[in-house]
């Protein structure tokens, strides 16, 4: 009996003993958990927080996108800057004939009543007209020609007007007294040499004073259809951008053009080039973010980009305004352009 009772307090003190120390060990199991559920959070803070330092240390460059046809490249640049021209590109002979074509054919699309922007009713007046566009546009031309021509219609008359008269009538276009000597030696020289008639021909053509290749291109693809490439300044600019030569000579840029294109294309050519010159890529600041053609164009970015800044430089009909010419083609009025007011009007 005595033994019996000396036994249970020992089993009671074991027990006593062993619950605790399962509470313990449950207790570090929670202690051990907790820590690593309060590190991630931390990280994570970590985390973010140097993503953000890296994004404030590291300001992203304004990235130059040519508009949605744009295959070409795109190009990046500082705010503060323009983009540069890219340098000649590796571009097979096929494929700068197959680009050029394509240009064309673009520039076809914006502008189907692309014409001659000087007024005239006949060569003899094409050919004067060319003549006194030299250093001024042709809407000063066109606003000049009309009194012109309303005191001497042909050849004769103004082979033998008064210089002076002449002059006065001129000085709207500069250099008058120059060009008075050249129309009317011009004038002379139809009389005493083709009967009073504009030669057809341009060997004969550039034998007239003051008369050289583009005026006589002029002449010849607009006056009698036959096919030509008028090298202007705007010309020369353009076909220097799109890459179709590096020459600078006006004889070797129209030879050059003039293989990448067939003989019947000539003249509508000329005329395209020349009135997307006028309205969107201007010399000083061409409208690039406004541009048709600006996938296809080494150039992309010499210019503005930004789409509302670049339609702000359209000129002539683009831009809303009249155009060149007084007396313009049917085809120019229906498609939405205005014709120019005349000499000392508004």
């Amino acid at each position: 009996m005595a033994a019996a009772k000396k036994t249970a307090p020992a089993k009671r003190t074991t027990a006593k003993k062993t619950a605790p120390a399962k509470k313990t060990a449950a207790a570090e199991s929670a202690t051990a958990k907790q820590p690593t559920a309060k590190q991630a959070p931390s990280a994570k803070k970590g985390t973010a927080a140097a993503q953000a330092a890296v994004k404030k240390a590291r300001p992203p460059k304004k990235v130059v996108v040519a508009p949605k046809k744009a295959t070409a490249a795109v190009r990046q640049a500082s705010p503060a800057q323009t983009v540069a021209p890219r340098p000649p590109r590796d571009e097979s002979r096929t494929a700068l004939v197959r680009r050029a074509r394509r240009i064309n054919r673009e520039l076809a699309e914006v502008y189907p009543y692309a014409h001659p922007e000087l007024d005239f009713e006949s060569p003899f007046q094409l050919l004067i007209a060319t003549v006194l566009s030299a250093q001024t546009t042709d809407l000063r031309v066109n606003q000049t020609t009309p009194g012109l021509f309303a005191k001497y219609p042909t050849p004769e008359d103004l082979a033998a007007a008064n210089p002076e008269e002449v002059e006065e009538i001129l000085r709207p276009t500069g250099f008058f007294r120059a060009k008075t000597k050249s129309v009317m030696g011009l004038s002379r020289a139809l009389v005493e040499q083709f009967g009073g008639e504009v030669p057809g021909r341009l060997e004969d053509l550039v034998k007239l004073p003051g008369v050289g290749r583009k005026t006589a291109f002029v002449v010849l693809g607009n006056a009698f259809g036959h096919p030509g490439i008028t090298v202007d300044t705007h010309f020369q600019r353009l076909v220097r951008r799109w890459e179709w030569t590096e020459e600078t000579d006006p004889d070797k840029i129209e030879a050059a053009v003039g293989a990448l294109f067939p003989k019947s294309d000539w003249t509508m050519l000329s005329h395209h080039v020349i009135f997307h010159g006028r309205r969107i890529c201007h010399a000083r600041k061409p409208a690039c973010g406004a541009c048709p053609i600006a996938p296809l164009c080494p150039a992309y970015g010499e210019g503005e980009t930004d789409p509302e800044k670049a339609r702000k430089l359209l000129k002539y009909e683009k831009g809303g305004f009249p155009g060149q010419r007084l007396k313009p083609p049917q085809a120019y009025l229906d498609a939405g352009g205005k014709p120019a007011p005349p000499l000392g009007a508004g």
